[in-house]
């Protein structure tokens, strides 16, 4: 596994850092987050077609690297929010 730290949340406090890492031999993108409150993750789980709720603990995910563009929509969007 050939793991490299991509970047940090500038903003962090060293204690709560959401983190991005990249797995190249594997091509998939490694990911720390905050978990959602109640109200989005039941939101989440409602519109996924996974089968049942997210496990409890989740904090870190891999996504295969072919979901990259669906990523970059994701943070265009926000970015898009940012600016008005």
């Amino acid at each position: 596994m050939a793991v490299a730290f991509i970047g940090i949340d500038p903003d962090t406090d060293r204690d709560h850092c959401p983190t991005v890492w990249a797995d190249t031999e594997a091509q998939e993108v490694l990911l720390q987050g905050w978990k959602p409150s109640a109200g989005t993750q039941a939101q989440c789980e409602a519109s996924s077609p996974a089968n049942g709720p997210v496990p409890d603990g989740e904090a870190i995910v891999r996504i295969p690297a072919r979901m990259i563009p669906m990523i970059r929509e994701a943070c265009d969007a926000v970015e898009r929010v940012q600016l008005r």
